[in-house]
């Protein structure tokens, strides 16, 4: 039952750190590029989109498709790269615990 406590108190202090690390996740920004450049896409940890940045060089009239794709690949990547990171900092918190409905 000792053991028990501790473990409980441990659980509990790991759940009371990953919401603060969630807190800040949240907050944090990325700037990611697509286009070498073209596309700029900011995004916070909680997948909010806050800005996009386009080159004016990039803006073609009779070449949409291309500024699109810039487009989607930048936001795509600015997902991936915040999962990533999301991922990273929340597994130094539960040292790769992974508990069903416990967290």
């Amino acid at each position: 039952p000792q053991n028990m406590q501790a473990m409980i108190k441990q659980a509990q202090k790991m759940q009371e750190d990953m919401e603060n690390l969630q807190a800040a996740l949240d907050e944090k920004e990325h700037e990611i590029s697509a286009g070498g450049g073209a596309v700029k896409v900011t995004i916070k940890g909680n997948r909010e989109i806050i800005a996009l940045t386009l080159d004016e060089d990039v803006v073609d009239p009779d070449d949409i498709e291309t500024l699109q794709d810039l487009v989607i690949a930048a936001v795509n990547e600015a997902i991936k790269t915040v999962d990533k990171h999301n991922a990273e900092e929340m597994n130094k918190v539960t040292s790769g615990l992974n508990v069903p409905g416990m967290f």
